[in-house]
């Protein structure tokens, strides 16, 4: 059967047709393979046969929403999925004054602006009038808002007051604004992913994260800018800045949410990230960011990028924040068949020498950029009583040849764009820019696709194997693979921020998790932030304290 299938193709008019012995005979050798004269010639039927199914392909039009009939799981190995143990209660404090300066609420943390809103200090519609006004004031400043959601936001936080007026109060984010990044569509609005081919985009759904933080009672007051189709900083409407430099962009993708946090224009804010896009532009703007567990946030309503590494997660300014953020957000909704249900045992108060603490120790050891400041963190944890153990890093597999698999899946889900050549609508035409990634992904071939995954369970299965020993493992932020590695596999990642380098950036530190296990990672993170204070920092344009706020 295969056989007259592969002599139909031979005579069948199409895009396989003009293919010769001379192209086969190239493109081997772009590929590495060489083959016979003889193996060739019978090479080209069922070759033709692939290309016709390819063009046949190409002509049918698929949402980016529609994920693969492939399954990815990071459950490899030794793991452990914690239990539910009931909801955290979380400590909401009684003592909190309303500011002589309102411009002082834009820093306020989450449990500070519920004590107000709880108390009736300030309504809802008060404190969403004054988030939309500073986003107002500075968004185009920041170049960091892509649209207001105004009359949604309105209606929320009026409905947000009548409960709490009949004594309904949904929890510690009930009537409390928020951002999210703009590939996360809210019906009604557009989702432009950052993009200008699709900056008209209209979805007519909310998403899974958007919907849980509706039942939690937050108000959503803006979306907010992100490199082009989550890549770096440059969107349709600029480049999104860094509120520390305003003549240096905020790294991304999620650059609207990082820059929008860390200039008090929202309290927190939902970024993605496929290969480093909380960390990084949490790194550079100076906040806190988590990026949960693969299969822990409904990525359902959200772009696709990679259907087996986007992670959805907030960044705010404190892990206390981002805690109180994903206790809402994670969880089964439904929709999204990749979500696991695990507990999320958070403990603020965890007594930390009973954690396992790693660090990856010849990370530390090199020469780089902020050794100094992650130096601090090592001492700062040990004289908190953490024991800190050196862990050794290292995987003896072609981990960076696995970046083929961001690669592919990324042009398959825009492979419209592609082959329809609006590609070249994007602002970015570099070489480091999706466009050109995409093409070039034309030339990985499905089987090294393949093969990259059976490389990428083994690197998964030794992850775990090595996590089951750690309730945490400290490293610095960019330092060796971890970024890429940690991505790979699906496990979490806090990173908050820990000091100013010599040129007066912002820098960061990282504490990995082992899957399932941020809540551990959050506690340590929190602790620790307690002690050094790094996170209440403030941009000095941005800060309204002793009239220096521009």
């Amino acid at each position: 059967m295969l056989l007259l299938a592969f002599a139909a193709g031979t005579v069948m008019a199409g895009f396989g047709n003009g293919i010769s012995t001379d192209m086969l005979r190239k493109a081997g050798e772009l590929l590495g393979f060489t083959f016979s004269e003889s193996q060739y010639e019978i090479m080209m039927p069922p070759v033709r046969v692939h290309m016709q199914s390819a063009e046949a392909l190409r002509a049918f039009e698929l949402d980016n929403n529609v994920p693969p009939a492939l399954t990815y799981s990071p459950l490899v190995g030794t793991y452990y999925i914690p239990e539910e143990e009931g909801p955290v209660e979380w400590d909401i404090p009684q003592d909190v004054i309303f500011p002589e300066n309102i411009k002082e609420l834009a820093f306020y943390s989450i449990p500070e602006l519920a004590s107000l809103l709880r108390g009736g200090q300030i309504t809802s519609v008060e404190l969403t009038g004054f988030f939309l006004d500073r986003l107002d004031a500075y968004g185009d400043t920041l170049e960091c808002v892509i649209t207001l959601t105004r009359e949604r936001a309105m209606e929320r936080a009026r409905k947000a007051d009548a409960e709490l007026a009949e004594g309904r109060y949904r929890g510690i984010l009930h009537g409390i604004p928020y951002g999210v990044k703009d590939l996360i569509a809210v019906e009604g609005y557009l989702t432009t992913w950052g993009a200008m081919p699709y900056r008209d985009q209209h979805i007519d759904h909310t998403a899974g994260v958007v919907r849980k933080l509706d039942e939690a009672g937050a108000v959503l007051v803006a979306k907010l800018s992100l490199g082009a189709l989550a890549m770096g900083d440059v969107w349709y409407g600029g480049m999104t800045r860094n509120p520390w430099n305003l003549e240096q962009g905020s790294s991304g993708s999620s650059a609207g949410s990082a820059a929008a946090v860390a200039a008090g224009l929202v309290p927190f804010a939902l970024g993605s990230e496929t290969l480093g896009s909380i960390v990084s532009p949490a790194s550079r703007c100076g906040v806190s960011g988590l990026r949960p567990s693969w299969g822990r946030v409904s990525r359902d309503g959200v772009m696709a990028l990679s259907w087996t590494m986007d992670k959805i997660g907030p960044m705010a300014r404190s892990a206390e924040d981002l805690a109180i953020v994903f206790d809402a957000i994670r969880g089964t909704d439904g929709t999204d068949p990749d979500l696991k249900k695990a507990g999320f045992s958070y403990c603020p108060d965890i007594d930390l020498s009973n954690l396992t603490v790693g660090y990856i120790a010849d990370l530390f050891e090199k020469e780089y950029t902020g050794k100094d400041l992650d130096s601090n963190v090592l001492a700062d944890l040990q004289a908190m009583g953490v024991n800190l153990i050196p862990v050794e890093w290292q995987f003896h597999l072609p981990v960076n040849a696995l970046r083929v698999i961001l690669y592919a899946e990324a042009a398959a889900a825009f492979d419209d764009l592609t082959v329809s050549g609006r590609d070249s609508l994007l602002v970015n035409q570099s070489i480091h820019a999706w466009p050109n990634f995409f093409r070039a992904a034309r030339f990985i071939p499905a089987v090294e696709y393949i093969n990259a995954n059976r490389v990428r369970q083994l690197l998964v299965k030794e992850v775990n194997d090595l996590m089951q020993y750690y309730d945490v493992i400290v490293t610095p932020s960019f330092g060796g693979n971890q970024l890429l590695v940690t991505n790979l596999t699906g496990h979490p990642c806090v990173v908050v921020p820990n000091g100013f380098t010599a040129s007066g950036a912002p820098a960061s530190i990282s504490f990995i998790g082992p899957l399932y296990g941020e809540a551990k990672m959050l506690a340590l993170a929190s602790q620790w932030q307690n002690l050094s204070k790094h996170h209440l920092n403030r941009p000095p344009f941005f800060d309204p304290s002793e009239g220096s706020e521009h």
